[in-house]
This record gives structure tokens, C-alpha cells and sequence, in this order.
């Protein structure tokens, strides 16, 4: 067999949550047993993160109507609804034209979603709002999509195709961004250019993302042929979003984790995880891939599709997840002093973080769930997330550190 051969066997075992959780288990395992170098688990501490998460779930949401986590919530940030506007300026649309807007806007938007530093805000026209972190990216990515600024096509504003991804600049998006020497964004460039690196992989892609480079194409391929109506018994599983996200847009990321020439995105070694062939010692998470899907699933199911099996996603491994563990005592620095370092995503320490992260918040909605008295169906990760650990995380980063992470990671915004 070819290393080329094996290197896309490995590659596509490293593509499925499946191995995604068994590998995080792993490290957890491991942890549990006393030999991880960076960190110990206190299972002590599990039922109280799991109540200071049920609590605030019911402070969020006290009828426990619990959407999904999604890009879509920041849309919704100082109590507008942006969708509605969204719907208005849609309304002459055919229901597929419709989810074609939404699911670009949805991509485009998650991937603007990185860490925007703690200087930057965004001012809304319309609402006279101030909006920080990713309520701002949210909103401020919104109006840069409304206004056609990921078109090449002045007449169709409300769409993201190939030719107008490639010719953004960073001089236009900082300034839809509202980007100053007073109001700097973490980032900027690596945004721009991973949305240029998204318009060159549509185009080479034809066949998925169709003539002009859409990232709605996604859709047409995964429920219906081009242009045509979504069936009356359209339905999917969440797992396959994620895998033809996987497998189509691999080429994006700038992390240069490969086998072979095999790009493998969010995914990392850790001398400790043992898995089959040229997939042993990597450790896959595809956060940001996984918080796309998430992101996908409600203009999928406004288009009238079912979408199945939501836990086949896993916990997002960032820092506001990973940071409830660590805030709440379930997970402890063996060094406190790691504390104050600065790290890179691929160190050892911050892999294992975010598998832990993984690993453990499975079990930790379980907890949450029989707190909320609520079953996998009425309370699906998805929602757990959302109702959930990440406000949870960042209420404790709040009272612990003023908002701050409580490791810090230096990011280049396609990791957290």
C-alpha cells in the first residue's frame, strides 16, 4: 500500500468525531490514572460544575426552550433580530435561494468568528449598540454581508461566491469592521486571508460549490440538485455536514498539520494517543469545522430539512468550555505556574486541554441534564453548549480573571 494511501486512510480516520472522542477518552483515562505531566481531575468538582452550569441555563433561557450553540445567537446579541431583517430582504426569494443567503452568511461568518482581543468594539448604526468579542465579529460580519461585501455580483448583495472572496482586502474588511489604531482587531489579516483561501478552494471545486463558488453549494450537493425544491422528506445527519466540510474545505486552513501531503486542520500529536497506522499519536478536534455545523443546522431545518443525530457533534475544546473545567476545579495545573506562560496550539499542554475539554464535557452534560430534569432529546449537546458551558465559562473567566482565559494560547484565530 502507497504512503499516499494510507496517509487519506489516516486523514479520514482523523475526519470522524467518533475518533474525535475516542482519542480525548484516552487522554482523560490517562488523566484519571495520575500520569498526565500537566494536568489532575477532580471529580469532586463535576456535580458542582455541572449545577453552576444547570443555573445558568435556567437564568438564560427559564422556560428551558434552549436553542442551539450557534453563530446565529450572536446575531440575535442587544435583543435584535437580525434574522427577521434578514427574512425581510429576502421575502421576493424562492425557499432555496433563501437558505443558499443564509448558509453563506452562516460560513463566512464563523469563519470571522476568531478571538477579536480585548480593545476592539463594534458600534451598531441602526441600534446605536455597543458589541465586543463575538457578538461584535457577529453583528459586524452580519452588516458586511447585508451590504454585498462578499459578492462579486452587485445586483445579488446577499450572497459569498469565489470572485468575491478573493478580491477582498484587509483595508475594506477593517473598515466594515470598524478597525482604528484606537479600535485595533486581533487577527485581521489571518481573516482576510483565510477567506481569500476559501474563494481559491471554491473554484477549484466546481463540482461542490458550483460555477460561481458558493459555500451553499454544501447544501444543493448534501439535499437537493442545483436550483431544484427541497424534498417534503429532506433529512441528514449532522456527521455528514461535518464530513463534507471536512473533505471539501481541508485546504483553508493554515495549520500545517498533514501526513503526506495530506492537510489535516485542527489536529495535533501527542506522544501519548495511540490510534491505527499513520493516524497514531494525532489527537483531531476540528473545532471550528464543528462549530460550522452547529452554526448550519438551523438554516438547514428552516429550508425544511431534518437534520439527525445532533450528538454525533462534539464539545467545542476553546477556551470558554476548557475554562469552566479549569475555573470550577474539575481540572487542576499540576504546575500553577503554566498559568502565567504563553502557549502554542500544538503544545503538548494545550492538546491535552482541549481533549480533556471534550471528554469531559460528555459527561458533564449528562450531569446537566439531570439537574434540568431534561432527557438527549429534549436537552442535545448542541444545547448544552448554549444553555450552557460557555456562558458558564465565561461568567468564570469573568469573576476570576475580568473575561481573560484562564491559559493563554497564542492563537492565529483558526484554533480558538
Amino acid at each position: 500500500m502507497s504512503t499516499q494511501h494510507e496517509a487519506a486512510q489516516a486523514a479520514a480516520t482523523l475526519r470522524s468525531t467518533a475518533t474525535v472522542r475516542e482519542r480525548c477518552r484516552q487522554l482523560l483515562t490517562r488523566a484519571r490514572h495520575g500520569e498526565s505531566a500537566w494536568f489532575i481531575v477532580d471529580e469532586g468538582f463535576l456535580g458542582s460544575a455541572a449545577r453552576e452550569v444547570a443555573e445558568i441555563t435556567r437564568k438564560r433561557y427559564p422556560r428551558l426552550a434552549i436553542p442551539y450553540h450557534s453563530r446565529w445567537r450572536h446575531f440575535e446579541a442587544g435583543g435584535v433580530d437580525r434574522k427577521a431583517q434578514l427574512d425581510k430582504l429576502l421575502a421576493n426569494a424562492e425557499p432555496v435561494t433563501r437558505a443558499h443567503s443564509m448558509i453563506d452568511l452562516t460560513v463566512v461568518s464563523v469563519l470571522l468568528d476568531a478571538g477579536a482581543g480585548a480593545d476592539w468594539k463594534y458600534v451598531e448604526s441602526a441600534s446605536g449598540q455597543t458589541f465586543t468579542r463575538s457578538e461584535g465579529l457577529g453583528v459586524a460580519s452580519f452588516h458586511a454581508f447585508t451590504a454585498g461585501m462578499f459578492s462579486s455580483d452587485k445586483s445579488r448583495p446577499l450572497q459569498v461566491d469565489a470572485e468575491g472572496l478573493r478580491a477582498l482586502v484587509a483595508d475594506r474588511l477593517g473598515a466594515a469592521f470598524q478597525v482604528s489604531e484606537s479600535n485595533p482587531l486581533v487577527g485581521l489579516e489571518g481573516r482576510v486571508v483565510l477567506l481569500r483561501r476559501l474563494g481559491e478552494v471554491m473554484s477549484e471545486q466546481p463540482e461542490v460549490f458550483g460555477a460561481d463558488g458558493r459555500p451553499s453549494g454544501l447544501f444543493d450537493l448534501l439535499v437537493t440538485p442545483r436550483g431544484s425544491q427541497v424534498p417534503p422528506t429532506a433529512s441528514i445527519a449532522a456527521h455528514d455536514i461535518l464530513s463534507q466540510l471536512l473533505l471539501t474545505l481541508s485546504g483553508i486552513w493554515p495549520a500545517s498539520n498533514a501526513i503526506a501531503s495530506v492537510p489535516l486542520g485542527d489536529c495535533w500529536r501527542h506522544a501519548a494517543v495511540r490510534g491505527e497506522g499513520l493516524s497514531d499519536g494525532w489527537v483531531p478536534f476540528h473545532k471550528l469545522s464543528q462549530w460550522l455545523t452547529y452554526s448550519l443546522l438551523e438554516p438547514f431545518e428552516w429550508a425544511g430539512v431534518q437534520v439527525r443525530g445532533l450528538d454525533g457533534l462534539t464539545a467545542l475544546p476553546e477556551y470558554r468550555n476548557g475554562g469552566l473545567l479549569l475555573d470550577s476545579g474539575v481540572l487542576r495545573l499540576r504546575d500553577e505556574s503554566a498559568a502565567g506562560e504563553v502557549w502554542q496550539p500544538g503544545d503538548e499542554l494545550i492538546v491535552e486541554w482541549r481533549a480533556l475539554t471534550v471528554a469531559l464535557l460528555d459527561e458533564l452534560a449528562r450531569e446537566v441534564r439531570q439537574q434540568l430534569h431534561l432527557d438527549e432529546n429534549r436537552l442535545p449537546l448542541a444545547c448544552v453548549l448554549e444553555g450552557g458551558t460557555w456562558a458558564a465559562g465565561r461568567a468564570l473567566a469573568e469573576r476570576h480573571r475580568g473575561g481573560l482565559p484562564p491559559l493563554r494560547v497564542a492563537s492565529d484565530g483558526t484554533v480558538f
